[in-house]
């Protein structure tokens, strides 16, 4: 979503680096293209015109004019601001007693169906007993959406046409007691726009319901509206903070920047894909970190402890820097890395070069390449898997034809992994044996 932000910053930053000392013009310059940046991107004017104030501010003051690589310093000063700007990170309120109620609210369009079964999920691996209750009658695809979801959660639904969403808020309290649900999550009505007899029914549903948490789904590729949609829901109801959905769209994400500061409601979530995985705790350190082109390496690992087999990685690496890995030890290598994402979201979470990889690279044709090579490896028998040596002419064609891939698809495979092989016995032969975890 950052994408062109960040492609500008990057330049800025890449200027300021390169002047040993910095005039005043050189940061009132500086200034005026972050100004533009962010105002292409979105963000609401008047919460660019404070930051780049305070940023100014620091920038040409004795931190920035006295520090050894000035230009480096006001990248960091830059940084600071903006997780200012983005807010603190905010948790989700704690309930004195069983359960914990959550009301999602939100306009039509917005993912608060998807997003209810994202949090179900994300709660459920925290240890919670989730009880998820479709109380948007007037929409039967949402609660068929909903039933659809939890079955694949194992968690359970509540849905009851027959009573009104006030009062299936408390029959869902009454089953929670029953069945020990510690967490109500009710996936409420939408309306194509804010309009009085919205406010009315989640007022009602407030008052029956008691929630503990308001949660506002706000679509971020909407843009400005996004920011005036979160300030008239938070004029009407007391929202409690802000799930923003379809961060892994391509729309400018200035509205992200900008409401925190606009509405004083926190974010508390970001949807950063289609999968029911894909929500995370919102974190303004790590998401500036992104914007400013400097990756998510805690992101990064937390999506691998979940996501892999820390036992199983680690004697594939042993395997591998032995030279003795197989195209079985590879296959399983790559299925490790697909369990944690598209390829793209996977390298625009790098630092440096290797996240700006991702803005070059085509998702879609990454994927079918990788979906590509497991299709070759799964077309070979173990024994070719375990001794490619074996793979004559008419195997690799054979192996061509089921993978639905050329004999020049097969050779390629075969001549990275033969390489791959020989480079670390080099590395091996060559003394790194004796390095620390390397026998």
């Amino acid at each position: 979503m950052f994408e062109q932000l960040t492609n500008r910053l990057d330049e800025i930053f890449h200027n300021l680096r390169r002047r040993g000392k910095l005039s005043e013009s050189d940061v009132d310059s500086a200034m005026r293209e972050i100004r533009l940046a962010l105002l292409d991107a979105d963000v609401h004017y008047g919460v660019v015109r404070e930051f780049v104030s305070r940023v100014k501010e620091r920038a040409v003051g004795q931190e920035v004019s006295k520090a050894l690589n000035p230009g480096q310093q006001v990248v960091k000063v830059v940084h600071e601001e903006l997780i200012a700007t983005l807010g603190e990170p905010a948790p989700l309120n704690q309930s004195p007693t069983s359960p914990l109620v959550i009301l999602l609210a939100g306009l039509q369009g917005s993912g608060k169906t998807t997003a209810a079964g994202k949090l179900g999920r994300l709660l459920k691996k925290r240890g919670e007993q989730v009880l998820l209750v479709a109380a948007d009658p007037y929409r039967p695809a949402a609660v068929d959406q909903l039933q659809t979801l939890g079955e694949g959660l194992s968690i359970p639904v509540l849905s009851d046409l027959s009573l009104n969403p006030a009062q299936l808020a408390q029959k869902a309290r009454n089953e929670a007691e029953e069945t020990g649900s510690t967490v109500i999550i009710l996936d409420t009505a939408g309306r194509s726009q804010i309009d009085e007899s919205l406010m009315v029914e989640l007022g009602s549903i407030r008052d029956a319901a008691n929630p503990d948490e308001i949660l506002l789904v706000v679509d971020a590729m909407i843009g400005q509206e996004a920011v005036n949609i979160a300030k008239g829901f938070s004029d009407a109801v007391p929202v409690t903070g802000l799930i923003m959905s379809k961060m892994d769209g391509d729309a400018r994400g200035g509205s992200a920047i900008s409401i925190r500061s606009v509405t004083g409601v926190p974010i508390k979530f970001l949807g950063t894909g289609e999968s029911l995985d894909a929500l995370e705790s919102y974190d303004p350190s790590r998401l500036a970190s992104r914007i400013l082109g400097m990756g998510d390496v805690i992101g990064l690992i937390e999506r691998a402890e979940e996501s892999i087999d820390l036992e199983t990685a680690q004697q594939q690496t042993e395997r591998l820097l032995s030279g003795e890995f197989t195209l079985e030890d590879f296959s399983n290598q790559i299925s490790q890395v697909l369990k944690m994402g598209p390829i793209g979201k996977i390298l625009g979470m790098m630092p440096g070069e290797f996240g700006k990889m991702s803005q070059s690279i085509d998702p879609r044709e990454a994927e079918k390449r990788v979906k590509a090579t497991q299709a070759i490896i799964y077309s070979m028998t173990p024994e070719e898997r375990q001794n490619p040596k074996i793979l004559n002419a008419s195997r690799r064609k054979r192996i061509a034809a089921g993978s639905g891939t050329q004999v020049y698809d097969v050779n390629q495979l075969i001549k990275q992994y033969r390489d791959a092989r020989k480079m670390f016995k080099d590395l091996k032969k060559s003394g790194l044996r004796n390095l620390p975890g390397f026998s």
